[in-house]
């Protein structure tokens, strides 16, 4: 049965969001990733850590991190804390860096970059010492006297990225849309990786995220995800988009603001189209985005993450409640 997982960016107040993941794990959601970007959003690990009160099951993640804005002994320090407080209901969510560092106008990591990060991370959680980048010194976690086992999760879309990934993470967050042919691509590339590390594509765990915006009004919910789409769509991606829709990229990249990230009101959301939002969200009535799922699950990814796209002071849970209807009901 395909996994559920919900993307929570923290655009409202931390009693809310505790709100909405207690709700998740009572629909039997498995994970639930928190969106981390300091200027744009509240701050994720405070989110994490009260959130975490109460909950039992579900597994707490970044959907993502880096390891620029939070020094790698910082993130080590925050999962070791959080792995310790939930028993292990961990995943460590981490990219190159988007918006958190886009907003200050910081570069992303590169690949070689993101790569001894995570070894870093790694060594930290086995209460290893390593080699601080800049000053050389060493520095260890203190308390952590015996291995933490946290999974590590790398948010992906273009090949390379995707690539490594396959390489060396223990999972994929995978951002390229809900289109098969996509998803296929991007799984080809990912298998890729895990081969160069002696592994499958059954040795990690594929979590396909996607903005979702559930309605009986099919216009209504292509208009809520418009914004976010533009996002996914302007990235690099492991398979081509027609030709026709190029240019419509081309101009969604050079209006993008990075500060209107998760808002459905958007200028950059009046220049995507209808052919975008099939490709990259998961957008229209229930019946239509069940279909997108029965497509996605046959691919052969094992979590669908949405992020729910609602009217700006609506409530998240109805489509946190559909989206769980829906999944349960693809078996039968």
């Amino acid at each position: 049965m395909l996994s559920k997982g919900v993307g929570l960016f923290p655009t409202e107040p931390v009693g809310p969001m505790c709100d909405y993941v207690k709700l998740c794990e009572s629909l039997g959601y498995d994970n639930v990733w928190f969106g981390d970007s300091q200027n744009i959003w509240r701050e994720s690990s405070t989110v994490m850590g009260a959130a975490a009160v109460g909950t039992e099951k579900i597994v707490f993640g970044t959907g993502v991190t880096n390891a620029v804005t939070r020094h790698p002994s910082v993130l080590a320090s925050t999962w070791a804390t959080l792995a310790e407080f939930t028993n292990g209901r961990v995943a460590l969510g981490i990219g190159t860096g988007d918006s958190s560092l886009r907003t200050m106008g910081l570069r992303p990591q590169k690949l070689a970059e993101l790569e001894q990060s995570i070894t870093d991370l790694r060594a930290l959680f086995r209460g290893e010492s390593v080699a601080e980048s800049s000053s050389g010194a060493d520095f260890h976690l203190n308390y952590v006297t015996e291995p933490m086992d946290i999974p590590i999760y790398i948010a992906a879309s273009a090949p390379k990225i995707l690539q490594m990934s396959g390489r060396i993470a223990d999972g994929v967050i995978v951002l390229v849309g809900t289109a098969p042919h996509f998803i296929e691509a991007a799984l080809q590339t990912i298998e890729a990786g895990a081969k160069e590390s002696g592994r499958t594509l059954d040795d990690l765990h594929i979590v396909l995220w996607t903005p979702t915006a559930i309605a009986e009004d099919r216009t209504e919910a292509r208009d809520l995800v418009r914004a976010h789409v533009s996002r996914v769509a302007i990235r690099p991606l492991p398979a081509k988009v027609d030709p026709a829709l190029e240019k419509a990229i081309d101009r969604i990249r050079d209006s993008y603001n990075y500060y209107e990230h998760m808002n459905t009101e958007a200028a950059h959301a009046d220049l995507v189209p209808d052919e975008l939002v099939d490709l990259f969200a998961l957008a229209g009535t229930p019946d239509e985005c069940a279909q997108r799922l029965k497509e996605i699950e046959s691919v052969g990814v094992n979590q669908v993450s949405i992020v729910p796209f609602v009217r700006p002071g609506q409530s998240k849970e109805a489509t946190i409640r559909t989206f769980a209807d829906i999944v349960g009901g693809l078996g039968q």
